[in-house]
This record gives structure tokens, sequence and C-alpha cells, in this order.
């Protein structure tokens, strides 16, 4: 069973979107932990709609209504599959719907934010994974720590935490079952900042805000060729021209460039 391609009418509200200028807020809001089952990837898929319809999001930032981030996928789902070889592929049907969720957020074409001011771990911290910034508190741990329970982390964890800080690093914390606080996982490469949980909102609310003045195109072309960096096949040398080529063609990149021209000529004018 995968999930279904939309929530039903009276299906609770897991995932709730706001518009701030250039970013699209996704908030997990199913207390306590975010517990991930299908409805919640089927509203995180329609959030996942609304970022690629529009043209003017530029940034998506993912964050939770509560103390934990993401607890990894629901308890009574876990323990249903366990039970019975029916339960066992409904619980392989929603981890290939992570996979393709997590996918689909890695890929948006808008830069992605991974805000997190409680625990992520497991499917939470593979959900963190595909997002191309990564903001914890100090207080967050993180981690996956699934071979602790005789399991993987199958949502693109293994895959994600390896390309993200190499195999030696990745074997420890996975093999390990590790779910380091957040200076040390900002200190392994797991996250790219963190903060006191007292700052985390604002800090990451500056960091959107920066992110989101920039135009989704060159956002989105730019993240194609590092993606291409790290990919079997592909040019990524041919894509950064390709890329150039089309940024060069974008009005608003050519109003951008003239602009930073115009300042930069100033004060040569001026001495002249």
């Amino acid at each position: 069973m995968t999930a279904a391609p939309h929530a039903e009418a009276d299906a609770p509200r897991r995932v709730r979107t706001e518009r701030r200028g250039g970013t699209l807020v996704v908030t997990l809001d199913r207390p306590p932990v975010n517990a991930i089952d299908d409805q919640l990837l089927v509203q995180l898929d329609a959030a996942l709609d609304l970022a690629e319809a529009d043209d003017g999001i530029s940034v998506l930032h993912l964050r939770s209504a509560h103390k934990v981030f993401c607890g990894g996928a629901d308890l009574d789902l876990i323990r249903s599959s366990i039970a019975t070889p029916q339960g066992r592929n409904r619980m392989v049907a929603v981890v290939l719907d992570m996979q393709r969720v997590f996918a689909r957020l890695e890929n948006a074409p808008c830069v992605t934010i991974a805000e997190l001011g409680g625990a992520a771990v497991g499917g939470g911290f593979e959900l963190a994974l595909a997002c191309d910034w990564r903001i914890a508190a100090h207080e967050a741990r993180i981690g996956l720590p699934e071979a602790a329970l005789g399991l993987l982390a199958a949502g693109g964890g293994t895959q994600r935490l390896t390309h993200l800080v190499g195999a030696g690093t990745a074997r420890r914390l996975i093999l390990g079952a590790e779910t380091p606080a957040g200076e040390e996982a900002q200190r392994l490469g797991l996250v790219q900042w963190s903060v006191p949980r007292a700052e985390l909102p604002a800090t990451a609310q500056a960091l959107a805000e920066r992110c989101a003045a920039i135009p989704r195109t060159t956002l989105a072309e730019n993240k194609r060729c590092i993606a291409l960096a790290s990919a079997a096949h592909g040019d990524g040398y041919a894509a950064e021209i390709a890329a150039t080529r089309r940024l060069y063609e974008n009005p608003e990149t050519r109003r951008r460039v003239s602009a930073f021209l115009d300042r930069s000529a100033a004060p040569t004018q001026e001495r002249t």
C-alpha cells in the first residue's frame, strides 16, 4: 500500500503551510513527536506541490510545531508491521513512499531548510537529510539509531548520510546507533549550523530570508550543478556552461548584474 495521491478531506492536519514573502514555511504538527505515517507523507507531498507550482517561492522552510522535530516512523505502524506478513508489506510500502517524497524534497527547485529544534532521529533525520540546509539547536539529538532495533534507515538515510559525511563517519554513526547533540552534529558535518535553542527560530528565519532574496531560477540551476558533482553519470562542467547560458538570458539576472556593475563603477566616476 502506498500513500494516496491526495489527502482525505476529513484527515487531521499533520502538515501546515504558510507563505512568507519568497518562503514557504512548512510546519510538522502531529503531536507529540511528528511521527511519520501515510497521511503525513500525503500532506508533505501536497506542500511540495505548492512549492513547485509557485515560481515566487525560493525557499521551503521545514520546521516543527513541537519540541521534537520528528521522531521517525509511527510506533503503532511499526508495531503492526512486525506482527504479520501483511503488516511488513505495508511498512515496506510506507518506506518506499518516504524515499519518493524525500527525493522530491531533495530535488525541489527551491532551497530547502530543516530547522531542528529538538530530536531528529530515524525517519525524522532522513527527512532533514533530504534538505539543502540543516540548522540545529545545541540541545537537539540527531542521528539514525535504527541498527539498535535490528533495522536500518531505509528512507534514504544510509545513502544520503554516506554522501554527506563519508563512509567512515557514516559507519560510526549508523552502525553505532549514535545520536550526537547539535554542536557535535555540526562538527561531524550532519548539520551546517548549531545555535542555542532560544536563538534557533530567529536564526533559521534570517537564513531563509537571505536565501529568499535570490531568484529561484538561479538557486535551481546551482542546485542542479552541485548534484552533478557527486552523480555517477552526467557532466557537471558542461552543465555549468549550459546553466550560465540560460542565466545570462534571464532578465532578472541581467538586471542584477547591471545594478552591481553600476554600483561598482560609481566610486571611479566620482573620482574623475
